[in-house]
Formats: structure tokens, sequence, C-alpha cells
């Protein structure tokens, strides 16, 4: 009798302190190589972890497909980890749960498997640890003065010009441009001395082939790099850290190419039908 009293008892624990923890997220981030592994779903664990957390009625996603919402304030996440506790006569693993600031918020129990074969091992023991979802009855529930966080900005110190500063380079592959322009200057246009048809062709082929911005874009730190919002505000860039010191993988509406900085400035370079595009960016990190 005591043994089915601490049964129900435990249920109760479970299901009342766990839905309280979890149902004030919206998503479960699946990484598709968990900590454990050498190689992306080793085993197939990233996949199996995913489906079972869609089978109870989570919205789970990899996380390297973050949706826009969750992209503005990663808090509305947690994020899934195995914890691969194996020895060697028993694959052994739990399911740990944690929140935007690396807390953990919940912890399944223990799954086991003594199979040799570690997929199916890893897979028995996987689902066994999913059992303590089963226990709960989960419903997401925005926080209070926290539901749908949005973008913030601050304008504070930052003045908007209509005027931009004049660019002083221009690629290789407009150089053509500039000995053109330079030709219809000197025939259709007196000028003093060769500087002056130097400073008007460059200022024409420059309007041309370099875009340039007075809007300021402000840097929002993400995982893996920055995204870029507007003073809507609205996410226009996204960047992604290299191993190169101020030089990102960038990625603007249909456009992918790098964000790179070049005597003080920062600049978007991509390719459009073959054709090497420069387009400076007021970048405020």
């Amino acid at each position: 009798m005591k043994n089915i009293i601490c049964f129900f008892a435990l249920s109760f624990a479970i299901n009342f302190f766990g839905n309280a923890q979890l149902n004030n997220y919206k998503y479960m981030v699946v990484p598709k190589q968990f900590d454990a592994f050498k190689e992306m779903n080793q085993y197939q664990t990233s996949t199996l972890v995913k489906y079972l957390f869609t089978n109870n009625g989570y919205t789970a996603i990899y996380d390297d497909q973050l949706p826009e919402d969750l992209l503005n304030n990663g808090c509305l996440a947690l994020k899934a980890n195995l914890d691969d506790r194996s020895s060697l006569f028993a694959t052994k693993v739990a399911i740990v749960l944690k929140d935007c600031n690396g807390v953990v918020v919940y912890t399944t129990q223990e799954g086991r498997s003594k199979i040799k074969e570690y997929k199916s091992a890893y897979a028995e023991a996987i689902r066994q640890a999913f059992k303590s979802f089963e226990l709960l009855n989960y419903q997401y529930e925005p926080k209070e003065n926290e539901i749908e966080k949005p973008i913030t900005v601050s304008f504070k110190n930052d003045v908007k010009s209509l005027n931009t500063e004049p660019v002083t380079s221009v690629s290789k592959t407009n150089q053509n441009e500039m000995a053109e322009a330079t030709k219809e200057i000197q025939k259709n246009k007196p000028v003093v001395g060769e500087e002056q048809v130097k400073e008007v062709a460059m200022e024409k082929v420059v309007s041309s082939s370099v875009n340039t911005t007075s809007e300021i874009l402000y840097a929002q730190p993400i995982e893996g790099g920055f995204q870029l919002v507007d003073s809507t505000p609205k996410v226009q860039y996204r960047l992604t850290e290299t191993s190169v010191k101020n030089v990102f993988l960038a990625s603007h509406e249909d456009k992918n190419g790098v964000v790179l900085k070049k005597n003080d400035k920062w600049f978007f370079e991509y390719s459009d039908n073959g054709e090497k595009v420069l387009k400076e960016l007021n970048i405020k990190f």
C-alpha cells in the first residue's frame, strides 16, 4: 500500500513541477550533434530525440533551423542535451534541458540498455528516458511580461544623416568603367587638371558600383555571430563568425556573401549575376 501511495505521489510531483517548468517554453532545440559524440547525428540520436519531442506534443527544431522569433528572443526555448552515462556493460543516458542562461531546468529519468549494438542500445535508452515526458501534460503558456519579446534598439547618442562619407576605392571589376568615365568627362566637360578628371570620374563610377547607406544597423549577438536590425526594428542581415577577424559570412534577403571591415568601414560583398557588388553598411556594435 505504501509503495502505491509513493508511486502516485511521485507521479503527481513530476507532473506538477515538470509542467510548471516546461510550459513556459515554446521550443525544444535539438543539436544535430550532441556533446557526447564525435559525429553529426551519430547513431541517429538527434533524429530520434527530435521525433520523440514532437511525438510528445513539443515543438522541436534543430539548432541550425531556428525561427525568427527565437532568434530575437533565445529564452523562448530550452536546449536539449544527451547526458551519456554509459559504462562498459550498459548504455545509460538522460535528457537534460537547459535555458538560455545555461541553467538546467529539467532532467529526465535515466534510460538504460544492455544491447551490444550501439544504435539499438541508444535508441532503447533514449526511449526509456523519454517516459519522463509522457507523465507531463505539456502546453505552451508564455510568461507574463515576456510574451514574444520584441527587438529593442537604442537611439541614444545616434544621429542619422542624409549625407554619407565619400567612398575612396573602387573594385577591380570597375576599372574599365573608370576609364570610360574619364574619357567621357574629358570630352564633354572641360577641367583644369588631371586630378580633377580622376576625382569626377571616381564619383561617377562609385555612385553606380558601390551602394552606400546612412541607416544605422544595430548588431545583436546570436549563437555563432550577430543579427543586424534596423530602426523598425527588423532583422536585415545575419552574420556568422569565421576564423578571420572582422570577416563574417552573411545573408541578406536572397543574397549570400561576406560582411567585412576595410579602412574602418563595414561592407557587404556579394555576387550579382557574376558581378561583385560592394555595399557599405553603417553598423553599430
